[in-house]
């Protein structure tokens, strides 16, 4: 953990006020030194109070994703999150963390980005990533699964959002299979996982997430205003965003942990709980085919399976949904 990250948590921790001797003392520099790094603090945006009897105490942080102050949300955990990066902008996330996976970046490393000027979505559409009004980043994974079951990474992606929704502003949301997050019927959040695999061994999964935080409905094209929406139209308010960040990358790391102890069948329970797509009548786009059925179930790797006119069941693990 850096110097900052480490006087952030500091703060966080003792909301009271923490001494400047203190925190010398947690960090093993100087008081001037402690000082220098408050004063960087202070022009990133965070208002920090210096008082001779109470210390220095954290007041209000900026509406800014930094890599330091969500090290000192998180906390420890096991894999996803223990190396943040954070770029005011990128072409797409996804991108970036491909070129962190050739390199020598750990499992569970995330790339943020402020804004995407090539951010994509599922099927090649493009992903409208505004600046400073949502979440948009990847998480580079290294899962000991068969590519066939990488669809269990999407899913643990969809119950993981829709918790953390849920957990940050109340909100019940919907989950429409494969990959996206759904609120009155709306586009919230969607998932686009990409992988690097050599016949049976998976090498490097990027899983994909834009979530749309603080858009106003102006900031939607025309064309997606019936269909899409965000966390502040739902609410009425702005969200957190560094703080939803911290309880997403908190709820995927305990679903992660899951599938690697081989229990995808508890992901699959919460996930069949909250979609929306089962027990409907879908039309899915797979390529040149249209298949229609009933969609009735995951299977233990996490695909869809639909139940056709002519009562076969067939197993479908991506394509285009429409439902109804």
């Amino acid at each position: 953990m850096t110097v900052d990250a480490s006087i952030l948590c500091a703060l966080r921790e003792m909301s009271w006020g923490v001494s400047g001797a203190e925190l010398s003392r947690q960090l093993g520099m100087t008081r001037a030194g402690v000082w220098g790094h408050i004063e960087q603090l202070r022009a990133l945006g965070y208002d920090i109070e210096a008082s001779p009897h109470r210390g220095y105490r954290l007041l209000s942080s900026p509406d800014s994703l930094h890599a330091d102050d969500l090290y000192s949300r998180l906390g420890l955990t096991r894999v996803i999150g223990r190396e943040i990066h954070v770029f005011q902008e990128t072409t797409s996330t996804n991108d970036v963390a491909a070129r962190l996976a050739r390199g020598e970046a750990r499992e569970g490393a995330v790339v943020f980005a402020e804004s995407q000027s090539k951010g994509r979505g599922r099927m090649g559409r493009v992903w409208l990533s505004p600046a400073g009004k949502g979440l948009w980043f990847t998480v580079l994974l290294r899962p000991n699964i068969a590519p066939a079951g990488a669809t269990q990474l999407t899913i643990a992606a969809a119950t993981a959002l829709a918790r953390a929704i849920t957990l940050q502003t109340g909100i019940v949301p919907d989950i429409k299979w494969p990959n996206d997050i759904l609120i009155r019927g709306r586009k919230v959040a969607g998932i686009l996982t990409e992988m690097s695999a050599e016949l049976d061994h998976l090498k490097d999964l990027l899983l994909g997430i834009g979530m749309d935080v603080n858009l106003e409905t102006e900031d939607f094209p025309a064309a997606l205003r019936q269909t899409a929406t965000s966390l502040a139209i739902e609410t009425g308010a702005k969200v957190n965003r560094s703080e939803l960040a911290v309880a997403i990358l908190r709820e995927l790391d305990r679903d992660y942990d899951l599938i690697n102890k081989g229990h995808f069948e508890v992901l699959a329970e919460q996930w069949q709980e909250r979609c929306s797509t089962l027990g409907r009548e879908v039309s899915i786009r797979v390529g040149d085919r249209v298949i229609r059925g009933q969609a009735e179930s995951l299977d233990d790797d996490g695909a869809l399976l639909v139940r056709g006119a002519h009562g076969h069941l067939e197993r479908i693990i991506g394509g285009d949904v429409t439902v109804g």
